[in-house]
């Protein structure tokens, strides 16, 4: 699937300027994280809130996918603001939830969002694909990135700190909730277990390849410094243990698309069934910090950015089978969903670093 959205990307990824009110806009940054002897370098994007009255422009505009306003480098506003990290699917990239970032500056947060080597529209090398248990340090070295630089955000609040993740990325923040993840017996007899596409994914990844790998995928990856956790429609999901979720002791808001894609479009596409994964995750997290909700209406790509009028048309033109990334369950408004994720979303993550 990701081979022939690679391509559709390189081909769509054009930004264009647009005027917006300046009042809508977000501050915006890219940024580098340098590599270390043991870590790749990290692109990091930032959005925060800046009193700037600076003509915006739209952020991943492109014929199929609608774009948001922003201030390129603008000054940002004082703090301290809560911080909210955000990780992307497996074969995505920041732009994903970039939707979700505006909603959240709105609200007063900055929002970090690393692209993951290995996993990420424009790096998928084979190299850092399979070492997957670097995802959550990515997470962590963002958080460290943007509170050892105040002037990037105009200062954190370094109690309230929450990550969210779509997809592979759901799975990322739950390692970081303290989730425990079983290589080994995920693919013992995965088949029987997950199905022949689930098994394909775990492959990819580099899941159970050697004694190292399943070591370190198995090892402690959480981050004491988050007070809060969102996944949205995770997976992989029943791989972690039931033991570590249960001892999971922050609050988990685990979101789930409302609709399943019938099997033969899932298999074509290569999405495999997160459903059952939030399933699974709510069941053994500790019911009295643990929010479940199925959307209505989602699809697993529901929670990714707007589509333009005809751009699953198009997509289909450039990438056949790939325009499932516009789809929603029949009689859906992708925006009317986004709305129900980010009211969701917001009153949780209110509720949860409210004391922190």
């Amino acid at each position: 699937m990701f081979t022939r959205l690679l391509a559709l990307f390189c081909l769509l990824l054009v930004v264009t300027s647009s005027a917006y009110p300046a009042s809508a806009a977000s501050g915006f940054r890219e940024m580098t994280i340098p590599g270390t002897a043991s870590d790749h370098p990290l692109h990091l994007s930032l959005w925060y809130p800046t009193g700037a009255d600076t003509e915006p422009t739209r952020l991943g505009e492109t014929p199929a996918f609608v774009g948001l306003p922003v201030i390129r480098d603008a000054d940002p506003a004082p703090g301290p603001h809560p911080l909210v990290i955000l990780s992307h699917g497996y074969g995505g990239s920041w732009r994903n939830l970039a939707w979700l970032a505006s909603e959240l500056v709105d609200r007063g947060y900055v929002v970090a969002a690393p692209d993951h080597p290995g996993t990420t529209t424009l790096d998928m090398g084979p190299a850092d694909t399979v070492t997957l248990w670097k995802r959550p340090t990515d997470i962590s070295r963002a958080i460290d990135a943007v509170l050892g630089d105040t002037t990037l955000t105009g200062g954190i609040a370094a109690n309230r700190i929450a990550a969210i993740g779509h997809s592979l990325g759901g799975w990322t923040v739950v390692e970081l909730a303290g989730g425990r993840f079983d290589a080994e017996g995920v693919m013992t007899d995965c088949l029987a277990q997950f199905g022949a596409l689930y098994c394909k994914i775990f492959s990819a990844l580099g899941v159970g390849r050697d004694p190292a790998a399943t070591a370190a995928l198995g090892a402690d990856l959480s981050d004491s410094r988050l007070g809060a956790i969102v996944t949205l429609d995770l997976g992989p999901g029943r791989g972690f243990t039931p033991q570590s979720l249960a001892a999971v002791q922050i609050p988990l808001l685990v979101l789930s698309a409302g609709e399943n894609i019938d099997p033969q479009t899932a298999q074509r596409a290569g999405i495999a069934a997160t459903n059952k994964d939030s399933f699974y995750l709510a069941g053994h997290l500790p019911s009295a910090t643990t929010q479940f909700t199925l959307v209505a209406g989602a699809l697993h790509f529901s929670f990714m950015q707007l589509c333009k009028p005809g751009a699953a048309a198009l997509i289909e033109e450039e990438a056949p089978g790939e325009s499932i990334v516009c789809r929603d369950a029949a009689g859906a408004n992708r925006q009317s969903i986004h709305r129900q994720v980010s009211d969701m979303t917001l009153a949780f993550l209110a509720r949860a670093l409210a004391t922190k």
